[in-house]
Order: C-alpha cells, then structure tokens, then sequence
C-alpha cells in the first residue's frame, strides 16, 4: 500500500511539466570534460562517472544563434579541463542534470549572465542575484546585449 501511493506521488509530480522532473541530488565534484553550448557541460565525477549538467536559471544562445558561439567559448575558458564543483538542482526533461557550477569559488553560472552571454531563464531561475546581473549586463550593452533586439533562445527554438 505504501508503495503505491509513493508511486503514485512520484508519477504525478513527474507528469507536472516542470523542467526538473528528478529530485536534486547531491552536489558533486568533477573534471569538466566537454563543454557543449553555453550552458551545458559534462563532467567526469571523481566517481568516474560522466555527467551532463544544464546550467541552472540561465539560458545561453543556441550555437547557431548570434553569440552562440561567444557563449561556449567563454563558458569554456571558465570551466574546460577544470576541477568544478556542481549544485545539484534535479533533473531537466532530458534528463540532465540541473545545477550551479563552481570553478574555486567563481559562479559560473551567474559569469554567464553577468558577461551578457546567456538570458536569466525566468521560467525556471530560483538564484535571486541573477536578474539583477542580467540588467546591469544589458545596461552597459555586454554581450549579445550589444544587438538592438537579440532573440531569446527559447524563442528561437520554438521558431525551429
């Protein structure tokens, strides 16, 4: 009985459409071994195990977006062949890990933001400091900010 309804719990919050269908893990360290986009990496575990991390509340350009690229290679010169530390946030809809990584103290993930290579993903952000980078990023016209009216990844995938 107390199996079922814990299964039942468990398939009901799943089927909410929230992006983070895991529950949040434990934060793990690791060797960042590829970076994908500019927000999303792998990490090899000290465990030896490899995984995909989406950076939590942000949301870069796609690579073939403007600044896409610009987005990767920042994101790459902060975290490529570093030892990172990752807070686990759950799981997105693709199963990905979700969380904010950390290179010796330095929030990635808000560098990302504050550099004007990725949007604050409102939708999903729960880090406080990050709208308050975003508008000062795109006050002092940084990044992909530089554009009279750049496109917001989210937007453009869904016109893909």
């Amino acid at each position: 009985m107390i199996f079922k309804r814990s299964l039942a719990i468990l398939m009901f919050c799943t089927s909410l459409g929230s992006p983070l269908v895991g529950w949040a893990g434990d934060n793990f360290h690791g060797l960042t071994v590829a970076v994908l986009d500019g927000d999303t990496v792998e990490v090899l575990t000290d465990q030896h195990e490899k995984i995909r991390v989406r950076l939590a509340g942000i949301d870069a350009p796609e690579k073939s977006q403007a600044y896409g690229q610009k987005a990767k290679q920042n994101l790459a010169a902060m975290v490529a062949g570093k030892s990172v530390e990752v807070i686990d946030q759950g799981r997105d809809q693709y199963g990905r890990t979700v969380g904010t990584i950390s290179v010796d103290g330095l929030d990635v993930n808000a560098e990302q933001v504050k550099a004007g290579l990725a949007w604050v993903y409102t939708r999903y952000n729960r880090d406080s400091k990050l709208p308050a980078l975003e508008e000062k990023a795109r006050r002092d016209q940084l990044g992909l900010w530089r554009d009279h009216n750049p496109t917001a990844p989210w937007e453009y995938r869904r016109s893909q």
